[in-house]
């Protein structure tokens, strides 16, 4: 290798100076960089400069309350989106009054109506329902699914209406959805072995594989104890919130062990009011979202 600050020659082949570097006998030469790149690197400089000066961009101004510059159009993105949602609630205020005057069948019988309604309750089961419910409504362990026609309470417009306004067993709410399924395991009511019997009998009323034995005395326990709310038949009550227990439809499991554990340890589940959380046109938009995902009554 040659030493870097020898003098530059020309390559007799190419007829193009050399920077003064060879490397085993290869030489390289100062071939300078295309035009057209670098008027493009120039102007890419020339354009992150003007950037600089016309929008915020430089951060972390020292002895300021700034934390960058402003730039010389006053930008902000943070004003813009404000504009945007105050002309879009402008838009959204007319047919939200429309939704308020409506009653609910007319807002299913309405088109135009229907069509706000469902986007605006989207958004709003979104941000206020899909953490627990699921995305679409699917429901999870725990939580019912919104997307099927199964209902603990009443699946018409006006009975979701009702849930969503007054929630289900939401203390301080007079109007909420109540219940009580009593603790028949811890409370003593009934024993182990009864309530054996019980899942028994509701694995054959649901169409499963039980105990013969085990299910006929489960039947006698289910009708002094259970029957008053669920039915003599197990179907449920939606005055009552008692769910159908001859269906495949269990939500919080429907496996021996899990109806054990509830038959055990009522589940009694809340659900939060949210009439003092969400304006009266956002509830019968979330109504008519809901009824929507699964046919509703």
């Amino acid at each position: 290798m040659t030493d870097k600050h020898q003098n530059k020659t020309v390559d007799p082949i190419s007829n193009v100076e050399t920077t003064g570097h060879s490397w085993d006998g290869i030489t390289e030469l100062n071939n300078p960089l295309p035009r057209w790149w670098l008027n493009i690197w120039y102007m890419t400089i020339a354009w992150a400069i003007a950037y600089m000066i016309l929008m915020p961009a430089i951060p972390g101004l020292p002895f300021t309350d700034q934390t960058n510059t402003t730039g010389a159009r006053g930008h902000s993105d943070r004003s813009e989106v404000a504009t945007a949602i105050s002309e879009l609630n402008n838009q959204r205020r007319g047919m939200s009054a429309s939704l308020l005057s409506a009653s609910l069948e007319e807002i299913r019988t309405d088109r135009d109506l229907q069509q706000f309604a469902l986007a605006m309750g989207e958004s709003a089961f979104g941000d206020n329902c899909a953490t627990c419910h699921g995305s679409g409504g699917r429901g999870a362990v725990g939580y019912p699914s919104l997307a099927d026609d199964v209902w603990l309470w009443s699946g018409t417009l006006e009975g979701i209406e009702t849930t969503i306004k007054h929630g289900i067993r939401h203390e301080g709410n007079y109007d909420t959805r109540y219940s009580l399924m009593p603790n028949f395991g811890r409370d003593g009511i009934l024993t182990n072995e009864q309530i054996d019997d019980v899942v028994a009998h509701l694995l054959s009323i649901s169409g499963r594989t039980s105990d013969a034995e085990a299910a006929l005395r489960g039947e006698q326990t289910f009708a002094e104890q259970c029957s008053s709310c669920h039915g003599a038949a197990g179907k449920g009550d939606p005055m009552q919130g008692a769910p159908n227990l001859t269906d495949a439809e269990w939500t919080f499991g429907g496996s021996q062990s899990d109806m054990y554990n509830s038959i055990y340890v009522a589940r009694n589940a809340h659900m939060p009011a949210w009439n003092d959380r969400l304006d009266e046109a956002t509830i019968k938009a979330l109504s008519v979202y809901v009824h929507s995902l699964g046919g509703g009554e």
